[in-house]
């Protein structure tokens, strides 16, 4: 099924969304191969994650993120160069790497001057423009971040969509060595991250979850206690844990208005509670007299534009030191599959898409 064509004028495989609903709208298309432009490179996909947000939710409906139909989905791919366009050194032929962040546009006074993260029209891989629902995928070289040879691909995928961003959100949240942080959703993507990153930064971490097992999975990856949410008060057992101090920060991902008032209240006077999801829904009731009477703060934004966050990430991984829950890997043709899988909720750990699973 799969083509293995590495120049222009062929075509590869991809799954591409030509209309806005379920999982049945991922079509598996044949699409002509890019060659790579000066500064990019051309990357055989290995893996690329489905994402509730950036993936389920853009395929529902654009996700109100400005989605220009046709697209290939797909933003956390890694894999392996096989063109390498003029001037995009230091990437070269047979670089194992991950994309990482935004798509600068290549224009602006702020990517002439390689200053990428501040472009004024920066795009979302995946999103904004074509991604890793593919066999290749071009790129910027600047998008590009080495993957250690430690590091499998599909841990690498996982690492990147979410490793910096949960540096990003402690950054963010002001975290401190000795900080009491509550993880919300901690055997997910993100917050599986977030209880590793933030215990590597000396916080304790009390890691909540929807059932006993994704607990028990988030209290493997380190954190210093574990609270099921759905079966337990989640405010008086944070106290219980923190002797009543409570959560200096609460990393509030899901935006679930039958969640939010427990790990509102659970914070500590002063505390910070960080959100970027909303996949729960998104509309939440904030008690605005608690919020000034105990001086929280609440703080929005993704916080993940540091390449040296990632860099530090695959660093860690390299080195044994963390652990990334990967639920299966299926072939790209199985996107629409491994769309409801997530849809379910049933994996524990990342469903990950190997574009080379297709090849015959």
């Amino acid at each position: 099924m799969g083509l293995t064509i590495t120049l222009a004028g062929g075509v590869l495989k991809a799954i591409v969304l030509r209309e806005f609903g379920g999982p049945d709208v991922l079509r598996w298309e044949e699409v002509p191969t890019p060659a790579p432009g000066p500064g990019e490179v051309l990357v055989r996909v290995h893996a690329v994650s489905v994402n509730r947000t950036l993936d389920l939710q853009v395929r529902q409906d654009g996700g109100n993120y400005g989605v220009t139909l046709p697209l290939v989905m797909g933003c956390d791919p890694s894999g392996t160069v096989v063109a390498v366009g003029s001037g995009a050194d230091p990437v070269k032929m047979g670089d194992r790497v991950a994309a990482f962040g935004f798509v600068g546009c290549g224009t602006c006074a702020h990517c002439a001057a390689g200053d990428h993260r501040r472009c004024v029209a920066r795009k979302m891989l995946g999103v904004q423009c074509w991604g890793g629902y593919a066999e290749y995928l071009r790129l910027p070289a600047t998008s590009c971040v080495a993957v250690p040879a430690e590091v499998s691909f599909a841990d690498a995928t996982v690492i990147a969509r979410h490793f910096p961003l949960a540096f990003g959100e402690c950054h963010l949240a002001e975290l401190k060595p000795g900080d009491w942080a509550l993880v919300m959703g901690a055997a997910g993507g993100l917050g599986s991250a977030l209880v590793q990153v933030a215990k590597s930064l000396g916080a304790r971490v009390i890691a909540a979850a929807g059932t006993d097992s994704r607990v028990e999975a988030a209290v493997a990856l380190g954190a210093d206690a574990g609270v099921n949410y759905r079966r337990l008060d989640l405010d008086a057992e944070v106290k219980r844990i923190t002797a009543a101090h409570g959560a200096d920060v609460v990393f509030e991902n899901i935006g679930d208005p039958a969640l939010w008032p427990g790990a509102f209240n659970a914070l500590a006077p002063g505390g910070r509670l960080v959100t970027v999801g909303a996949h729960g829904g998104g509309f939440v009731t904030l008690d605005v007299r608690r919020l000034y009477q105990q001086r929280l703060r609440v703080i929005s934004g993704l916080g993940a534009d540091r390449r040296e966050d990632l860099e530090r990430s695959f660093e860690l991984a390299a080195g044994g030191m963390l652990k990334i829950l990967v639920d299966r890997i299926l072939p790209l043709s199985e996107a629409a599959a491994a769309h409801r899988l997530v849809e379910s909720n049933a994996p524990l750990g990342k469903v990950i898409l190997d574009p080379t699973l297709d090849a015959p």
